[in-house]
């Protein structure tokens, strides 16, 4: 394959120059092993009965007494074991060797006398001294082995072997070596411009210098997991053509005591000797993390590590033309000693792509892959609201996996569509059993979920609906806003509550019972509906109030628990404004139902006969064209 070409493959690499000669030397300590331990002979070996049959025989025309030892020559060969299991003929022997026993034969020497065997004798062999050495040295070859075993592994692990721990493990990429650029990045406009400040000054820091500037000296990309925050450093180094030492948070850490400020001061030493260069962090919350928030004391290994890296950043010696760069997706646990100006100073926010990034995004990851004529990059980047760039790429990955499996030369739409929903709401669940009233009750529960988001006018448009039982879901309706929003109008929200309860609505309506079906509708409507109380001030009673405070994870040592900052009483009327808006939101969504009941059940009907159905033919069913109002249009944009 074209990605391993030049490589070699582990059986190219024992048979280079080290290799071989290791080979060779195991092959020469075999063959002198051999040799201590019989004396250099190869004749076969046989039994001190079959020798003396063939002595009796005069079938033995000389032999050679060495101790107990006896080697000789037959006069005619002889067949020493057993013949092949393959048929073969058998092999036979003119000369042998076996052993008279301990306790001795005295009628050994007439017998080869009487049979007239010529006869030479040698002294005994003395071969203790072999054995000696063999349990002298033993034990201190198997010792000195392990001991060289845990150097290498200690080595391998990265940390320059057992005497060098305590240096930096941050790896080294050279310019020249450094092929990604900001062409490499697509969309991310604005954290690209403020990071062209950094590559102009490496590029020439004299021009910042003259004007009595100073350009910062922590640069950290803040964004959610898989928007890019390491492919933008890598870009940075690219551009800027400077060494890059990158290091993860993680790999300060070890297990003694100091090692983790011993390997900051290690990666800093060796940038300030190549500066200007960048130093690349990622994962900074593993050592960045708010010092004295947990229970225990402040003289950890983690805290004495960020207090170096706070030395090292703006400490007493100054850190010229060595920027810092880290990534994070919490930067709210972060130490504010961290994120004053002089080290951490800039913050750069890299955010989830708008639907152009990530249509620029799909144009990147399809370079290598062939697209049929029906795939709509624009339409896919359109449909996956809230994806980042490592979503999308796992997308078309799967796409092609689908492909490949069905045996295409291409990718096409349905592979994309199948692909889009398996990330979304996973495998499905082919194994699952339904009888036929469990099928009718989930189809009319996404029938219900489907008529209310394309009756209700500010609902986002209705893309698909499916009763395939998947990972997270026996059904699903999938509905797709046309363009990013930023802001949302209390009319948007009660339509999407309102949509939350079309299932719920059309159980009630058709079966006259609730099923468990609903609940993760009504838990998704709930924490809406008290989101619009709490924080957004979208309810009668606390039109103008944001209550909701701080919301995210509690950490220990911080806030065992949330603050509630109203009183009881007002937790009371909170509840009864958020059921208010439940109530309305059901009354709605029914409404819509009873009003169209018969076009509800052909929708059931081609469920149940085809599983899943575009948005497009749920419209034409009801024959209504989902068009929202101008003047809506117009206060939304």
């Amino acid at each position: 394959m074209a990605d391993f070409k030049g490589r070699k493959t582990p059986g190219q690499q024992a048979a280079g120059p080290g290799g071989f000669w290791r080979i060779v030397l195991i092959i020469l300590a075999a063959w002198l092993a051999m040799n201590l331990l019989t004396g250099g002979r190869n004749e076969p070996l046989i039994d001190y009965t079959m020798f003396l049959n063939q002595v009796e025989r005069g079938n033995v025309e000389s032999v050679t007494l060495e101790g107990r030892e006896v080697t000789g020559v037959f006069k005619e060969p002889v067949q020493i074991g057993d013949a092949p299991a393959n048929g073969a003929k058998p092999a036979k022997n003119e000369r042998f060797t076996t052993h008279v026993p301990d306790f001795g034969d005295d009628d050994l020497l007439s017998t080869l006398r009487e049979q007239g065997v010529s006869v030479k004798t040698l002294p005994a062999r003395d071969r203790g001294w072999f054995w000696y050495l063999v349990i002298s040295f033993l034990p201190l070859l198997l010792i000195g082995g392990l001991i060289y075993m845990q150097y290498r592994r200690m080595q391998g692990g990265g940390g320059g072997g057992m005497f060098n721990i305590g240096k930096s493990k941050a790896r080294r990429a050279e310019p020249e070596k450094q092929k990604t650029t900001f062409d490499d990045v697509a969309g991310a406009k604005g954290p690209k411009k403020e990071l062209e400040e950094i590559i102009n000054f490496l590029k020439d820091p004299s021009a910042v210098r003259k004007l009595g500037g100073e350009v910062p000296r922590g640069m950290l990309l803040v964004g959610p997991p898989g928007t890019g925050k390491t492919l933008l450093a890598r870009a940075v180094a690219g551009e800027a053509g400077v060494p890059f030492y990158h290091i993860s948070g993680s790999d300060f850490m070890e297990m003694f005591v100091g090692v983790g400020a011993s390997r900051v001061r290690d990666l800093f030493k060796e940038a300030k000797k190549n500066a200007p260069s960048i130093v690349f962090i990622d994962e900074l919350d593993s050592i960045g993390r708010r010092r004295g928030a947990g229970l225990g004391g402040g003289h950890d290994e983690r805290e004495q590590t960020l207090n170096q890296l706070l030395s090292e950043l703006d400490g007493f010696e100054p850190n010229e033309d060595v920027i810092v760069m880290s990534a994070t997706n919490r930067p709210d646990i972060l130490d504010p000693a961290l994120l004053r100006p002089g080290r951490f100073d800039r913050r750069v926010s890299v955010p989830m792509p708008s639907v152009d990034e990530r249509e620029e995004i799909l144009d990147i990851y399809v370079r290598n892959k062939p697209l049929a004529d029906d795939v709509d990059l624009r339409r896919l980047a359109s449909s996956t609201p809230g994806f980042s760039g490592a979503d999308l790429e796992n997308i078309l990955n799967e796409a092609a996996l689908l492909a490949a499996r069905a045996e295409r030369e291409e990718i096409a739409n349905k592979d994309i569509e199948n692909a889009r929903d398996k990330v979304m709401m996973g495998l499905q669940r082919h194994g699952l059993t339904m009888t036929e009233e469990e099928k009718r009750i989930v189809a009319f529960h996404e029938a219900g979920h489907a008529m209310t988001a394309a009756l209700l006018p500010r609902a986002d448009p209705l893309h698909k609906v499916s009763v395939i039982p998947r990972a997270q879901s026996m059904g699903v309706t999938q509905q797709f806003p046309e363009r990013d929003r930023y802001i949302y109008r209390k009319e948007y929200m009660l339509d999407r509550l309102a949509v939350m309860m079309g299932g719920r609505a059309s159980e009630m309506l058709v079966f006259g019972t609730a099923t468990s079906g609903a609940g993760n509708d009504l838990q998704q409507a709930f924490k809406l509906a008290r989101r619009m109380v709490l924080s957004w001030g979208m309810s009668e009673k606390f039109a103008h109030m944001a209550m909701g405070g701080p919301e995210g994870q509690v950490f220990l040592g911080e806030e065992i628990a949330s603050r509630r900052e109203y009183s009881d009483q007002t937790a009371t009327e909170v509840d009864l404004e958020v059921k208010s808006l439940l109530d309305e939101a059901y009354q709605r969504a029914r409404e819509c139902i009873e009003d169209h009941r018969e076009e509800l059940d052909k929708i059931v009907e081609e469920l149940l006969d085809q599983e899943e159905i575009p948005g497009k033919r749920v419209l034409d069913i009801l024959g209504v064209e989902k068009q929202p109002p101008k003047e809506a249009e117009r206060q939304d944009a």
